[in-house]
């Protein structure tokens, strides 16, 4: 294949989730059966994707329980949580959570991404979410989810009060002078007294700036609200794309809108999910893709399709294709890119639903490949070099194996190929990703500060 010499080398994240991201994949024998709250299942893939050198793990998360729990695990720790407890027996991979806008507060989550940040030592990554769904709205004292432009306006808002707090102390803020009798430089650290449509926070942050000064933010939606916010504060993206043609255009797209921004694009990494089934032969890898769809449990996931496409689970005949009389896209207040592109992937190849299902049943949407090591790296490459996508989420259909192989298998032939790093250059998220460290706006830049009336205090606008 083709490739463009000066391209810089591909990005890795491997996404955890419980013992697999197929719907089936707790079924097989070599899944542990704590699979979601297993400290010790979990430590043992960040070690495995860190001896693979893959830039960072991913952990997804939501305030509700999500779906039938008899049809998957359905237990989830608290991702910041156990990213700590995966940061002390690590010390290169990045630690990425995903945390909800619309049901945390700024200064709470922004301590708890900054301390995280500080235990890895530079490692912490903040999965920026809206959160859609009537059933998390209800538990938190709402009777249903805000609107999508809503919720992107309180978000771009919240990640404003956070990057705030985080620079509300000065790199230089902490002296620790015992001979003086002073720890900390008191006007190196400010208020940010942000007023706003949907927060009022005082700062200062109760934590000094952390080693990355800003833990990495990711972003993961793709409708029309989701790319505006991506351009505007994203550094690298997780994105769902089926074929090759819709990933060109999305990174093509996002990338623009940065640009517009005033944004340098190559500072938005694209990484769309691939959910690959690896074998030794091609036979071998698609007999495994098989076999889980076969475990899948077809009333399970037709009750899931139909809470996706907001329809009755009557509405769906598990032999026929979707029903014509199913919502717009404009009528979806959640989740409305992954709506567009389910229903997109039904109408286009013409599946009925129990074959819609079993395609979703691996990756949720994402694309999902079976073949060998050889034709991983391939498509990998192949859709690298055609421009879309910086590097790959990664999202094994059976963990720990499937990762497994991946490291073992797929990784050495990136790096054969000059497509991936054979060590770790350095030591942050950051560095893994080829991002700076942002600078501090309270202290740094000039235009960004005042001084607040009557007190001769410096105050962040």
């Amino acid at each position: 294949m083709s490739r463009t010499p000066e391209r810089k080398p591909l990005h890795l994240n491997a996404f955890l989730m419980s013992v697999g991201h197929h719907e089936a994949s707790w079924r097989l024998p070599e899944s542990p059966s704590d699979g979601g709250t297993g400290i010790a299942h979990y430590q043992n893939l960040a070690r495995i994707a860190e001896r693979g050198l893959l830039d960072s793990v991913f952990l997804a998360d939501g305030p509700v329980l999500q779906g039938d729990p008899g049809r998957r695990p359905s237990s989830k720790l608290e991702p910041t949580v156990l990213l700590s407890a995966l940061a002390a027996v690590t010390s290169r991979i990045g630690l990425i959570a995903t945390a909800s806008t619309s049901y945390n507060e700024p200064f709470n989550l922004a301590r708890r991404f900054a301390s995280l940040d500080h235990v890895s030592n530079g490692r912490a990554g903040w999965n920026i979410v809206t959160t859609a769904g009537a059933e998390a709205a209800r538990n938190f004292g709402l009777d249903d989810t805000p609107l999508h432009h809503d919720r992107y306006r309180r978000a771009a808002e919240f990640v404003e009060v956070a990057t705030k707090l985080w620079d509300s102390w000065a790199d230089d803020a902490v002296v620790a002078d015992k001979e003086a009798g002073v720890h900390t430089l008191a006007d190196r650290v400010r208020p940010i007294d942000h007023r706003g449509e949907f927060f009022r926070v005082d700062g200062p942050l109760n934590v000094e700036r952390s080693p990355q000064g800003h833990p990495l933010l990711v972003q993961a939606g793709s409708s029309e609200d989701g790319k505006d916010f991506a351009a505007r504060y994203a550094e690298a993206v997780f994105t769902a794309q089926q074929t090759l043609d819709e990933g060109i255009a999305f990174y093509k797209d996002v990338k623009q809108r940065a640009l517009a921004l005033g944004r340098d694009p190559d500072g938005i990494k694209i990484l769309p999910g691939i959910v690959p089934v690896i074998g030794d032969t091609e036979a071998e890898a698609r007999a495994l893709d098989a076999e889980l769809d076969r475990l899948i449990v077809p009333e399970y996931a037709k009750r899931q399709l139909a809470q996706r496409l907001g329809i009755a689970p009557d509405a769906l005949d598990l032999d026929s294709e979707l029903p014509d009389d199913i919502p717009t896209e404009d009528e979806i207040e959640g989740a409305k890119s992954r709506y567009t592109l389910v229903v997109e992937l039904a109408r286009r190849e013409r599946l009925t639903v129990r074959q819609l299902i079993g395609r979703l049943g691996g990756g949720r949407g994402h694309r999902t490949f079976a073949g060998t090591a050889e034709q991983v790296a391939d498509t990998i490459e192949h859709w690298y070099d055609s421009g879309a996508a910086d590097g790959f989420n990664i999202m094994p259909a059976v963990l720990p194996s499937g990762l497994e192989v991946f490291v073992d298998r797929v990784v050495p032939i990136l790096q054969e190929r000059g497509l991936f790093r054979t060590e770790y250059a350095g030591t942050t998220l950051r560095e893994h990703y080829g991002l700076p460290r942002p600078a501090n706006r309270l202290f740094d830049d000039p235009a960004a500060q005042a001084v607040r009336p009557g007190t001769g205090l410096v105050e962040a606008r």
